[in-house]
């Protein structure tokens, strides 16, 4: 299958490390040397996971090879809903008058987008998909404890919309050369490592170390096997977008993949963690720079647990 179009949808506000001073002790210093992170984006009061998903999909729209009224597929994909019924694929669906499409939304914390990936490279194989759209979501701010020292102040909002067709449509399309998902909630803290209760403090990392340690072995891991797997080595890669939790999680794993950072596409510096979007967007930031043959694996680890990557080739 193929990635037709990548896109994105970021806030305009933008949060610095001197706002978590006076709500949690976390200064500037601290919040770099744990995460990485100085700025993080943040929804606005008229936004939510639904509008920026809607946002994310305009943005995509242009040079967009076909009509998008031909997307017989829409998948949400976003642990942070702004409406558990009217799902951020229900309102592209509306929105665009899209006539027949099967939608439908999931969540594998971030995970999803490649959860989602591998949904739709099945519905391809049974036939009774052809051209696929992904939205991910999320709107982390409206969950966030900012008096949590723990990680408030690693999250941000945004969202980002891949379209997907079973056959080739243009020359500028990407190949998706394999994808490989697994849950891993039988391991270390599992389901209790990460967690968001809307009606019992809301997004929690319990044990940020388990977190950091299976998020290191699981995303270096699914890397090196994928490529192993379709006959590259670590050295012929192009590029690899992690899922962009923390800057530590990402140096260990070019350093276990010897991999160089100039390499590996970083957001959350400026962004922060943008959960399940985060590796999309990442992706859709480069969609545009991949020359022709040029390869990029995506990356992921999330809260459950659950991991996966994709390599695709341009």
């Amino acid at each position: 299958m193929y990635i037709n179009k990548a896109s994105n949808y970021l806030p305009s506000e933008i949060i610095d490390n001197s706002y978590f001073m006076d709500k949690n002790g976390m200064d500037d210093a601290t919040i770099i040397r744990k995460s990485g992170i100085k700025t993080r984006v943040k929804a606005g009061p008229d936004e939510n996971t639904n509008t920026m998903a809607l946002d994310a999909v305009e943005a995509g729209l242009k040079d967009l090879p076909y009509d998008i009224k031909e997307v017989d597929l829409i998948i949400g994909a976003t642990y942070s809903p702004y409406d558990t019924v009217g799902t951020l694929a229900h309102v592209v669906q509306q929105k665009y008058d899209i006539d027949k499409a099967i939608v439908f939304s999931i969540s594998s914390a971030c995970s999803s987008f490649l959860n989602a990936m591998e949904i739709i490279e099945g519905y391809f194989a049974t036939g009774k998909a052809s051209r696929a759209l992904v939205v991910n979501a999320e709107h982390n701010w409206a969950f966030v404890n900012e008096n949590d020292p723990v990680s408030a102040h690693l999250w941000g909002d945004g969202a980002s919309a891949v379209f997907v067709s079973k056959e080739r449509v243009s020359p500028t399309d990407h190949e998706v050369l394999s994808i490989n998902t697994e849950g891993h909630a039988h391991i270390g803290r599992g389901p209790g490592g990460v967690c968001l209760k809307p009606l019992h403090g809301g997004i929690e990392m319990p044990d940020g170390r388990d977190v950091f340690y299976n998020a290191i072995t699981f995303m270096s891991e699914k890397t090196q096997n994928i490529l192993e797997e379709n006959g590259y080595k670590v050295d012929q890669l192009d590029y690899l977008i992690p899922h962009q939790a923390n800057i530590r999680i990402i140096n260990v794993i070019a350093e276990t993949l010897k991999f160089p950072m100039e390499k590996v596409v970083i957001n959350m510096v400026e962004l922060g963690n943008t959960g399940a979007a985060s590796s999309s967007i990442g992706y859709s930031q480069i969609f545009k720079e991949m020359k022709k043959d040029e390869t990029a694996v995506i990356t992921v680890f999330g809260g459950g647990y659950s991991s996966g990557a994709m390599l695709v080739k341009a």
